[in-house]
């Protein structure tokens, strides 16, 4: 009898999960029941799983509104019927237009309108009007009996109870951004809208037995399942599985000759993992993932295959990855296992430039119809719930802060306070909005708008409306198609050694990178700045405490860095295994039998598996499931615990001490949601070593390559440094030389426009184009004469300096410019056949101080580029001791000069904060600082600048720091000019 239930997937409106508003039908004894979410359809399939268990009937459907405006409810006959009402929503959303005050007519699709708000002769055989308790009277009035017949009785669900209603009405104030004693009766549900006892809701309409028969009639005739277990990928690439068996046969043995020649174990290996793939029918998995590498490399775009799929031999033949897991001795069984329902997870990353237009090609390729980028549920979280029940109680600002900021303050608590953390505990991981994916992909055998309605976000692909796990648990696996900087980095920096040296280089000869002594000492030294994942002071840290100087200790490095296996212990550990082998106490015989390799030690994911099934008995399908839970992709609580239980209880029958079991158990608990396939790991080392060889032997252009594709470890500044250190000469942006980017001509780094604070990306162009096309710029009235630039645009160039072509001081150029153009007029480009010399006139000498000039690059750069940091301190001091020499001084207290750099943030186990800081010295060399927390309360960090620097120097395995005492920020030259 509920054909009008919501849940909390009605977004800032319903209070209950899906699993909560079923339960609360349950209890209350409901036989059917639908869905009806608004304008979505975001929680029917675990809505649909979720009746089965409980015996309940399920029904699915739509509210369609516009704005607050409820126009009617659809409700699906069938899975044709659910198809239709998505594609219908979808129309609207993808069009972003508004809902028509009536619905086209849908064969499968029942309608039912607000009551009152149609006249019947309106209304077609599939729609009625909807019935509430409160409209019996005036339809007892309003209409004869006659009329019933195109009635239902209708009642509405959103919550369970009072708490609930509290909650929606938050909600509401939240989603209209007013206060909460602002809401008006439209915005908000009435307050009945809960689930009764059918005995009960019999009993409301006995006097309109039409309205209950024709309820019923609705339930009867409607019915909504779906297969949870087939694949719902596209099953064929070429439109025939035997097809597309030959094609990816021939395809994987074309490349087994590229990538191996005649090895006979590559061959085997090949041949075995296409049987298993075609048995599996994943081989249009494999092929659509090839065709899209196909169509990137024949643009010249740049990518990284990883993920699981980087442990099959036929991805590394079919080149959607580069690394060798023969080389490797990848575990083919964490990619596809026979017992694994479905297809495998390919990651492929393309440059941050390159992305969009690979996923345009894909929806292209495969059609509208059956193409989406998959969505995600953000959610409310932590601080931003006070934040915005601080606006809706409409408390000022500076009380939110203190809210938001200081929680365990008693400053303002109160019963408004309490309320409020009341509500923000119930909104905790509550569904606020729909979003995009990282970058996953589906594609779908059937028209997607079986399964979804779809979003247009502002990307401009359109998207599920629901998340990675609900499209797991129907049978989907995306393909995620990523971007990263690094990419990027490698990319850009070919281009540019092109056009600067006139060399091509081949980035994909990553055996020769690997065996190449340069690229081994740069990365066994540290010398990583700008080099992907392998950059940040921990990494550079972690490299050089193993030595690192090949392939295989990167790809161990690459994966205990994260942050599950460092905060366990495990990584000091696998650093002091790895200095004494010979001293290894392993937990259990089978540690030391399955990973020997890492010194008993789980570093990549495949051991987590190993684990479970080698020693606690686990079967490979429990053990992914235990490894996917702890990554945070796979939901079910229930099913999760069983394997646990089923760990502990296998480990007991095999007669385990308790405490060996609960210590393997801690190792994995505490490593697998943080840990990396190997494949992972070996992915990201193939892409590290590419970027170290260019560093090694074009370690300029290369920083070029870094500086314009941002989003490296560290700010521009940093990267700037190194370039210098490497032997560039930085020259200010000049309009004679610079681009939008940075530029590179012979040994002289010109910084690009994008980097001047305020300088318009349009007036920058301008300057560039003009130059290619008409030649250099002669002098400031040629400059003005043939660039239309605004009086504020042209005195920020001036100030950083990218006139001084001229030769004349700044102050001469602004006084110049002020007498050619005016605040209200930009001079507009004519190209004049005679050019009329401007009349002299006589200034006074302007005197510079660089110190101004510093300042200016400063405000308007963020960095100084003429003098250092340390040349603009009062003092000449500069210590005997720098980076280089700290080795020298293990167990001495040393004081020394350090720009500051970056600061982690960490907890200790009593809860104190402690940091580690990272530091330049005078010579743009890196040293790590630990900063304790008796020595942080006491010299706290102060802001970015030079620091005097007092502290012990301590060694752990060959890589020293400094443990401050002391700390003090040093004072600079004051700007001249007083500001």
């Amino acid at each position: 009898m509920y054909l009008n239930c919501h849940s909390y997937f009605s977004l800032r409106y319903g209070t209950l999960s899906v699993e909560k508003l079923v339960e609360e039908a349950a209890a209350h004894g409901v036989r059917a029941m639908a869905l009806t979410d608004i304008n979505n359809s975001t929680g029917v399939l675990d809505f649909v799983r979720a009746c089965r268990e409980q015996q309940i009937k399920p029904l699915a459907g739509i509210e369609f509104r516009n704005e607050q405006f409820p126009l009617y409810t659809g409700i699906a006959r069938n899975n044709e019927g659910f198809y239709e009402l998505n594609d219908f929503l979808s129309h609207h959303t993808i069009g972003k237009k508004l809902f028509p005050n009536m619905p086209p007519y849908l064969p499968n699709v029942w309608f039912v309108f607000p009551f009152g708000s149609r006249k019947l002769e309106q209304l077609s055989e599939n729609e009625f009007l909807g019935v509430r308790q409160a409209d019996l009277n005036r339809m007892r009035y309003q209409y004869t009996r006659s009329a019933y017949r195109k009635m239902v009785a209708w009642r509405t669900v959103t919550f369970a109870g009072t708490d609930d209603y509290s909650l929606h009405r938050h909600l509401r104030a939240i989603d209209n951004n007013i206060l909460l004693s602002r809401l008006t009766g439209s915005m908000v549900a009435s307050g009945d809208e809960t689930f009764i006892r059918e005995t009960e809701l019999l009993e409301q309409f006995a006097d309109f037995p039409e309205l209950l028969q024709n309820t019923r009639r609705i339930i009867d005739e409607s019915s909504i399942d779906f297969d949870y277990k087939s694949i719902k990928n596209k099953q064929t690439f070429t439109g025939s599985r035997n097809d597309d068996r030959s094609l990816l046969e021939k395809l994987a043995l074309d490349g087994w000759k590229y990538r191996y020649g005649d090895s006979r174990e590559a061959l085997d290996r090949v041949r075995h993992e296409l049987e298993i793939i075609d048995k599996l029918g994943f081989s249009s998995y494999f092929l659509i993932t090839w065709d899209i590498i196909r169509y990137s490399m024949g643009r010249g775009f740049y990518h990284v295959g990883r993920g699981s799929g980087a442990n099959s031999v036929v991805a590394y033949c079919l080149r959607i990855t580069d690394v060798d897991p023969i080389e490797l001795n990848l575990y083919f069984e964490r990619f596809i296992n026979p017992k694994r329902s479905s297809p495998p997870d390919f990651d492929i990353d393309f440059s941050w430039k390159d992305r969009d237009e690979v996923q345009d090609y894909i929806f292209k390729r495969h059609g509208p119809r059956h193409t989406a980028l998959l969505g995600t549920i953000t959610t409310f979280q932590g601080r931003s719930i006070l934040r915005e029940l601080g606006k809706v109680y409409g408390l000022p600002k500076n009380e939110i802060d203190v809210l938001v900021n200081e929680p365990e303050s008693h400053l303002y608590e109160n019963e408004l306070t309490r309320r409020m953390n009341r509500i923000g505990a119930l909104l905790d991981n509550f569904p606020n909005n729909r979003s995009i994916h990282a970058g996953g992909i589906l594609i779908s055998e059937k028209p997607i708008n079986y399964y979804t309605a779809l979003d247009m976000p502002p990307k401009g692909f359109q998207t599920t409306q629901w998340d990675m796990y609900v499209a797991e648990s129907i049978g989907f696996e995306k393909i995620d198609i990523l971007s990263q900087r690094g990419i990027g980095h490698i990319q850009e920096s070919v281009e540019i050694i092109q056009r600067n040296r006139d060399q091509k280089i081949d980035v994909h000869r990553v055996q020769d990178f690997k065996t190449d002594p340069r690229v081994q000492e740069q990365l066994k030294s540290g010398e990583t700045t700008g080099c992907f994942y392998i950059e940040s002071p921990a990494m550079r840290g972690l490299l050089m405490k193993l030595r690192c100087d090949n392939y295989l200790s990167l790809v161990a490095a690459s994966s205990i860095i994260r942050p599950g296996v460092s905060k366990s212990g495990m990584m000091r550990e696998y650093i002091q295994r790895f200095h004494n082998p010979d001293n290894i106490d392993y937990l259990h015989p089978v540690m030391k039998e399955q990973l020997g390799e890492t010194f008993g030690v789980m570093v990549y994911q495949e051991d987590v598996l190993k684990v479970c099934h080698h020693f606690a008995g686990l079967d490979l399908a429990d053990a992914d499931v235990l490894r996917r839970a702890m990554s945070g992709k796979y939901r079910s609580k229930a099913e999760f615990q069983r394997i646990v239980d089923k760990f502990f209880s296998n480990c007991e029958e095999r007669g385990y001490p308790k405490e060996l079991s609960r210590e393997v158990w801690r190792q994995i608990e505490s490593f697998a949601g943080y840990s990396f396939s190997k494949a992972h790991s070996a992915s990201y080392a193939v892409e590290s070593f590419q970027s170290l060889y260019l560093k090694a032997y074009y370690p300029l252009e290369f920083m070029v390559a870094v500086m314009n594709n941002f989003g490296g470890f560290y700010r521009t500044w940093v990267y700037v440094n190194e370039a210098r250190r490497c032997g560039a000469k930085i020259e200010l942006p000049c309009v004679n030389h610079s681009e939008l980017l940075n530029t590179i001509e012979g040994s002289t780094i010109y910084l690009g426009f994008v980097l001047l604070s305020g300088l318009e990306e349009k007036m920058a162009n301008a300057i560039v184009e003009e130059r290619r096309r008409f030649g250099p710029y002669r002098s400031l009235d040629d400059f003005v004469g043939r660039v239309p630039v605004k009086k504020e645009q042209i005195i920020l160039l001036i100030r950083i300096g990218a006139l001084r072509f001229t030769g004349k001081p700044k102050a001469r150029l602004l006084w110049e410019v002020h007498m050619l153009l005016t605040q209200k007029r930009t001079l507009q480009i004519q190209q004049q056949l005679f050019v009329q010399q401007r009349k002299p006139f006589t200034l006074p000498v302007f005197e510079e101080n660089p110190v101004e000039a510093v300042y200016d690059e400063i405000e308007l750069l963020g960095f100084p580029v003429t003098q250092t940091f340390y040349q603009l301190l009062q003092t000449r001091w500069r210590g005997p001791v720098n980076a280089g020499s700290l080795s020298q001084h293990v167990g001495e207290v040393i004081k020394l000069l350090g720009l500051l750099v970056t600061i982690k943030y960490v907890r200790t186990s009593k809860g104190e904060v402690m940091h580690f800081g990272c530091f330049l010295d005078e010579h743009g060399e890196f040293f790590d600082t630990v900063h304790f927390p008796d020595s942080l309360r006491d010299y706290p960090f102060k802001g970015n600048g030079v620091y005097l620097l007092l502290g012990k120097v301590s060694s752990e395995f060959g890589h020293p720091s400094i443990e401050i005492q002391k700390m003090a920020k040093m004072p600079i030259l004051p700007d001249p000019r007083g500001k």
